[in-house]
């Protein structure tokens, strides 16, 4: 019997491998497989038999001609590095220890975080979070956005009843992104598949505030220096404005309040070196409370309000404080800082212009002037060197008249 057995199997398995060899160039048909397996089993039930050793071998060395390569038992074998690829390979950002991801969100772009909140749930809210998204408020509009600015916002998205300012925007760049990925962001294949996800954000969240400043829909309240293109009456001042983003130049547009008998005044193409957040929390049309006349000496640097006539609304004008006319200017007989008035000057009129000097009272100063010459409002110390350096940089190049 066990002869018999043998001679079957030999038999099946040569006529088998001719077979094979025939159709090596071809598809294999949908049996074929079948046999394969069928050969394997026999080859198990095989072993069970009392067959002599050198038999055995060339029939082993038959059977691995027939196996495919996946089906060979080296494939069975589990090596540690082979796992190890497997298991890398499976790993997920999300895997990775909370601090090291904290760390790598922390310093991701604004479009990087846009394309990490469209991977999962768990990253969208982790992406949207507000300690990630007010460093990037800082980092671009700290300079621009203050308190009157944030309490604007507040409002804003209190009393807004629609979301106008998320309108579809044109623009390119990262405007452009961040209206593709909020509220309707799109994840692009390699193959150029898209496919639509919502991921609506919190309206009252930084990373709201962040959209809607980028895209321009929200007008914010700031303070603008040489306004109106650097109009010559308003050299060296700083007038209140409400500004726009425009994300296609990198400028802002700027809105003024009615200047007396002036409608509203636009300018547009305001750089960002000619753009402030409000220094104090005055309004323009109120006056400031000076709170810095007894500190006040020869050389110090200031700004003060200053307005046309009463309709119009207040503007920073930068000035030095001078000498008094009996004093010559020398610092070891200067009295100047114990006396109860204070000569400001206004260095970029020329000497003989009327608006060269202006004397206010150290103790009871109010709004003083009149509709010929203005009214000048509140006093503040200038004592930033960032202050004093910018307004340098903006002096006219020729003698104000």
């Amino acid at each position: 019997n066990c002869l018999f057995v043998m001679l079957f199997f030999l038999i099946s398995c040569f006529s088998f491998i001719l077979f094979y060899k025939s159709l090596s160039l071809k598809p294999l048909p949908p049996w074929a497989c079948e046999v394969r397996l069928l050969s394997l089993w026999f080859w198990k039930d095989l072993s069970l038999f009392p067959i002599s050793k050198s038999i055995r071998n060339s029939l082993s060395s038959s059977f691995t001609l027939v196996l495919p390569s996946d089906m060979s038992p080296k494939k069975k074998i589990a090596h540690p590095i082979s796992e190890n690829v497997e298991l890398r390979q499976e790993m997920s950002v999300l895997d990775l220890p909370e601090l090291v991801l904290e760390c790598i969100l922390e310093r991701l772009p604004p479009d990087g975080l846009c394309r990490m909140a469209c991977v999962c749930s768990s990253l969208k809210d982790r992406c949207r979070s507000d300690h990630l998204w007010d460093r990037h408020l800082k980092q671009k509009w700290g300079s621009v956005i203050g308190s009157a600015a944030h309490r604007e916002w507040q409002w804003h998205i209190a009393t807004r009843k629609d979301s106008s300012f998320l309108d579809r925007t044109k623009g390119r760049g990262l405007m452009g992104y961040l209206w593709r990925l909020w509220p309707f962001p799109f994840v692009r294949s390699n193959l150029n598949n898209v496919s639509k996800r919502r991921y609506p954000f919190p309206v009252n969240s930084n990373m709201s505030w962040y959209h809607a400043l980028e895209t321009g829909k929200f007008w914010f309240p700031a303070q603008v220096y040489n306004r109106e293109n650097g109009h010559v009456g308003f050299m060296l001042s700083c007038y209140d404005a409400e500004l726009s983003y425009d994300p296609r130049t990198d400028t802002f547009q700027a809105r003024y309040p009615p200047h007396g008998r002036r409608a509203i005044a636009i300018e547009s193409c305001v750089t960002w070196d000619r753009i402030r957040a409000p220094p104090i929390d005055t309004s323009p049309h109120d006056l400031h409370i000076s709170d810095c006349l007894n500190e006040l000496s020869p050389g110090d640097h200031i700004e003060i309000q200053w307005r046309r006539n009463k309709e119009c609304p207040y503007g920073w004008w930068y000035g030095v404080v001078g000498h008094l006319e009996p004093c010559d200017g020398n610092n070891s007989y200067c009295r100047c800082r114990g006396s109860d008035t204070i000569v400001l000057e206004f260095n970029q009129y020329a000497f003989a212009s009327r608006w060269r000097r202006t004397i206010v009272s150290r103790k009871d100063h109010q709004e003083k002037g009149n509709e010929a010459d203005g009214f000048y409002g509140g006093i503040r110390k200038l004592s930033s060197r960032e202050d004093i350096s910018t307004w340098k940089r903006l002096w006219p190049t020729d003698i104000l008249e």
